[in-house]
Protein backbone atom coordinates (compact mmCIF):
# COMPACT_ATOMS: atom_id res chain seq x y z
CA UNK A 1 0.00 0.00 0.00
CA UNK A 2 0.84 3.94 -0.32
CA UNK A 3 0.10 5.09 3.24
CA UNK A 4 -1.55 8.39 3.02
CA UNK A 5 -2.53 10.70 5.57
CA UNK A 6 -4.94 13.26 5.38
CA UNK A 7 -5.16 15.87 7.85
CA UNK A 8 -7.24 19.22 8.62
CA UNK A 9 -8.90 21.28 11.58
CA UNK A 10 -12.53 20.62 12.71
CA UNK A 11 -14.16 22.14 9.67
CA UNK A 12 -11.41 22.14 7.01
CA UNK A 13 -13.46 19.43 5.15
CA UNK A 14 -10.98 16.50 5.99
CA UNK A 15 -13.63 13.93 6.05
CA UNK A 16 -14.70 15.04 2.59
CA UNK A 17 -11.20 15.30 1.15
CA UNK A 18 -10.82 11.46 2.33
CA UNK A 19 -14.55 10.46 1.20
CA UNK A 20 -13.16 11.62 -2.37
CA UNK A 21 -10.29 9.48 -2.13
CA UNK A 22 -12.56 6.57 -1.17
CA UNK A 23 -14.31 7.03 -4.40
CA UNK A 24 -11.10 7.18 -6.32
CA UNK A 25 -10.46 3.54 -4.85
CA UNK A 26 -8.55 4.29 -1.28
CA UNK A 27 -9.30 2.43 1.46
CA UNK A 28 -9.84 4.36 4.29
CA UNK A 29 -9.11 4.07 7.94
CA UNK A 30 -10.57 7.17 10.01
CA UNK A 31 -9.14 8.04 13.85
CA UNK A 32 -12.24 10.15 14.48
CA UNK A 33 -14.26 6.82 13.84
CA UNK A 34 -12.30 4.98 15.94
CA UNK A 35 -12.03 7.42 18.88
CA UNK A 36 -15.86 7.23 18.85
CA UNK A 37 -15.40 3.36 18.47
CA UNK A 38 -13.74 3.05 22.11
CA UNK A 39 -15.92 4.54 24.07
CA UNK A 40 -18.92 3.14 23.62
CA UNK A 41 -19.99 0.63 26.03
CA UNK A 42 -18.02 -2.28 25.76
CA UNK A 43 -15.15 0.05 24.55
CA UNK A 44 -11.32 -0.05 25.61
CA UNK A 45 -11.61 3.73 26.56
CA UNK A 46 -14.95 2.91 28.31
CA UNK A 47 -14.38 2.76 31.54
CA UNK A 48 -11.38 4.83 32.08
CA UNK A 49 -13.09 7.87 30.46
CA UNK A 50 -16.07 6.81 32.85
CA UNK A 51 -13.63 6.95 36.03
CA UNK A 52 -12.13 9.97 35.23
CA UNK A 53 -14.66 12.47 34.06
CA UNK A 54 -17.83 10.80 36.19
CA UNK A 55 -21.27 9.96 35.77
CA UNK A 56 -22.39 13.52 34.88
CA UNK A 57 -20.79 13.16 31.03
CA UNK A 58 -22.82 9.78 30.62
CA UNK A 59 -26.36 9.90 29.33
CA UNK A 60 -29.29 7.32 30.93
CA UNK A 61 -28.75 4.66 28.08
CA UNK A 62 -24.88 4.83 29.78
CA UNK A 63 -23.43 6.38 26.24
CA UNK A 64 -20.63 9.12 26.00
CA UNK A 65 -22.79 12.59 26.00
CA UNK A 66 -19.71 13.89 23.83
CA UNK A 67 -21.72 17.73 23.93
CA UNK A 68 -21.54 16.83 27.63
CA UNK A 69 -17.49 16.27 27.50
CA UNK A 70 -16.62 18.35 24.68
CA UNK A 71 -17.60 21.41 27.18
CA UNK A 72 -15.80 19.99 29.98
CA UNK A 73 -12.42 19.88 27.68
CA UNK A 74 -12.37 22.24 25.18
CA UNK A 75 -12.64 24.72 28.20
CA UNK A 76 -9.74 23.27 30.40
CA UNK A 77 -6.71 22.10 28.74
CA UNK A 78 -5.70 20.01 31.90
CA UNK A 79 -9.16 18.19 30.99
CA UNK A 80 -8.47 17.72 27.23
CA UNK A 81 -4.96 16.59 28.07
CA UNK A 82 -6.57 13.36 30.46
CA UNK A 83 -8.79 12.25 27.97
CA UNK A 84 -6.24 12.42 25.55
CA UNK A 85 -3.78 10.38 27.99
CA UNK A 86 -6.62 7.87 28.17
CA UNK A 87 -7.47 8.19 24.17
CA UNK A 88 -4.66 8.48 21.84
CA UNK A 89 -2.72 5.09 23.05
CA UNK A 90 -6.03 2.96 22.39
CA UNK A 91 -6.73 4.50 18.89
CA UNK A 92 -3.21 4.37 18.07
CA UNK A 93 -2.98 0.63 18.69
CA UNK A 94 -6.17 0.15 16.93
CA UNK A 95 -5.06 2.32 13.88
CA UNK A 96 -2.10 0.34 13.48
CA UNK A 97 -4.12 -2.84 13.71
CA UNK A 98 -6.36 -1.67 10.72
CA UNK A 99 -3.14 -0.60 8.75
CA UNK A 100 -1.71 -3.45 8.97
CA UNK A 101 -4.97 -5.28 7.61
CA UNK A 102 -4.22 -3.23 4.41
CA UNK A 103 -1.29 -3.80 3.95
CA UNK A 104 -1.60 -5.96 0.51
CA UNK A 105 -3.62 -3.30 -1.10
CA UNK A 106 -1.91 -1.87 -3.93
CA UNK A 107 -2.85 1.48 -4.24
CA UNK A 108 -3.09 4.64 -1.84
CA UNK A 109 -4.60 3.73 1.51
CA UNK A 110 -5.74 6.84 3.38
CA UNK A 111 -5.37 7.75 6.76
CA UNK A 112 -7.96 10.14 7.98
CA UNK A 113 -6.47 11.83 11.10
CA UNK A 114 -6.90 15.29 12.50
CA UNK A 115 -4.27 14.77 15.29
CA UNK A 116 -0.97 14.54 13.28
CA UNK A 117 1.62 16.08 14.38
CA UNK A 118 5.60 15.36 14.20
CA UNK A 119 5.55 12.16 17.07
CA UNK A 120 2.52 10.82 15.10
CA UNK A 121 4.12 11.00 11.46
CA UNK A 122 7.07 8.87 13.34
CA UNK A 123 4.45 6.15 14.71
CA UNK A 124 2.58 5.37 11.19
CA UNK A 125 5.40 6.98 8.53
CA UNK A 126 2.99 7.57 5.85
CA UNK A 127 4.55 7.61 2.30
CA UNK A 128 2.64 11.08 1.79
CA UNK A 129 0.97 13.52 3.06
CA UNK A 130 -2.07 15.49 2.52
CA UNK A 131 -2.94 18.38 4.80
CA UNK A 132 -6.24 19.99 4.21
CA UNK A 133 -5.88 23.97 4.72
CA UNK A 134 -9.25 26.11 5.06
CA UNK A 135 -9.65 30.03 6.01
CA UNK A 136 -10.61 30.10 10.10
CA UNK A 137 -13.50 32.06 9.30
CA UNK A 138 -14.76 29.25 6.53
CA UNK A 139 -14.63 26.59 8.71
CA UNK A 140 -16.11 28.11 11.60
CA UNK A 141 -19.20 29.42 9.45
CA UNK A 142 -19.16 25.53 8.49
CA UNK A 143 -19.45 24.39 11.68
CA UNK A 144 -22.10 26.89 12.69
CA UNK A 145 -24.06 26.04 9.28
CA UNK A 146 -23.91 22.42 9.15
CA UNK A 147 -23.21 20.83 12.61
CA UNK A 148 -25.11 23.42 14.77
CA UNK A 149 -22.26 24.89 16.78
CA UNK A 150 -22.49 28.40 17.96
CA UNK A 151 -20.00 30.57 17.03
CA UNK A 152 -18.69 30.66 20.25
CA UNK A 153 -17.95 27.06 20.60
CA UNK A 154 -16.76 26.87 16.56
CA UNK A 155 -14.11 29.11 17.53
CA UNK A 156 -12.96 27.48 20.73
CA UNK A 157 -12.86 24.13 18.59
CA UNK A 158 -10.54 25.64 15.98
CA UNK A 159 -8.35 27.04 18.84
CA UNK A 160 -8.03 23.89 20.66
CA UNK A 161 -6.98 22.34 17.78
CA UNK A 162 -3.12 22.61 15.52
CA UNK A 163 -2.78 26.03 14.22
CA UNK A 164 -2.76 26.10 10.31
CA UNK A 165 0.61 27.02 10.15
CA UNK A 166 1.66 24.16 12.07
CA UNK A 167 -0.57 21.60 10.02
CA UNK A 168 1.53 23.18 7.23
CA UNK A 169 4.89 22.76 8.77
CA UNK A 170 4.11 19.01 8.99
CA UNK A 171 4.77 18.70 4.78
CA UNK A 172 8.35 19.64 5.61
CA UNK A 173 8.97 16.26 7.51
CA UNK A 174 7.76 13.98 4.61
CA UNK A 175 9.35 13.17 1.25
CA UNK A 176 5.58 13.71 -1.01
CA UNK A 177 3.42 16.45 0.77
CA UNK A 178 0.33 18.51 -1.01
CA UNK A 179 -1.24 21.36 0.43
CA UNK A 180 -4.89 21.29 -0.40
CA UNK A 181 -7.11 24.46 -0.09
CA UNK A 182 -10.60 24.03 0.95
CA UNK A 183 -11.25 27.17 0.81
CA UNK A 184 -13.87 27.63 -1.87
CA UNK A 185 -16.12 25.49 -3.77
CA UNK A 186 -17.65 21.67 -3.83
CA UNK A 187 -16.65 21.76 -7.78
CA UNK A 188 -13.00 23.97 -6.80
CA UNK A 189 -12.66 20.66 -4.45
CA UNK A 190 -13.31 17.98 -6.84
CA UNK A 191 -11.04 19.35 -9.22
CA UNK A 192 -8.25 19.44 -6.76
CA UNK A 193 -8.88 16.24 -5.40
CA UNK A 194 -8.77 14.29 -8.78
CA UNK A 195 -5.16 16.05 -9.35
CA UNK A 196 -4.40 14.83 -5.78
CA UNK A 197 -5.62 11.42 -6.93
CA UNK A 198 -3.29 11.51 -10.04
CA UNK A 199 -0.22 12.64 -8.02
CA UNK A 200 -0.73 9.62 -5.94
CA UNK A 201 -1.18 7.42 -8.34
CA UNK A 202 2.19 8.48 -9.76
CA UNK A 203 4.52 8.31 -6.99
CA UNK A 204 7.42 6.21 -7.33
CA UNK A 205 6.35 4.53 -3.79
CA UNK A 206 3.11 3.21 -5.33
CA UNK A 207 2.73 -0.67 -5.64
CA UNK A 208 1.81 -1.59 -9.73
CA UNK A 209 -1.54 -2.51 -10.42
CA UNK A 210 -4.48 -1.99 -8.21
CA UNK A 211 -6.97 1.10 -8.56
CA UNK A 212 -4.28 3.44 -10.27
CA UNK A 213 -4.23 1.27 -13.19
CA UNK A 214 -7.03 2.59 -14.37
CA UNK A 215 -5.86 5.36 -16.57
CA UNK A 216 -5.46 8.92 -15.21
CA UNK A 217 -2.16 8.73 -13.67
CA UNK A 218 0.13 11.62 -13.97
CA UNK A 219 4.14 11.85 -13.11
CA UNK A 220 5.02 13.59 -9.82
CA UNK A 221 6.68 17.09 -10.18
CA UNK A 222 10.12 16.69 -8.30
Amino acid sequence: MLLTAVTGGIGSGKSTVSGGLARRGAPVVDADGVAREIVEPGGAAYDPVRARFGDAVFGPDGRLDRAALAAIVFADRAALAALNAITHPVIAATVLERLAALAAHRGPVVLDIPLLNAGTLELYRPAALVVVDTPTDTAVGRLVAHRGFSEADARARVAAQATRSQRRALLELVEHGRLLDNGGDAAALEAQLDDVWSWLCGLPDRPAGGPCASGGVVTPPR
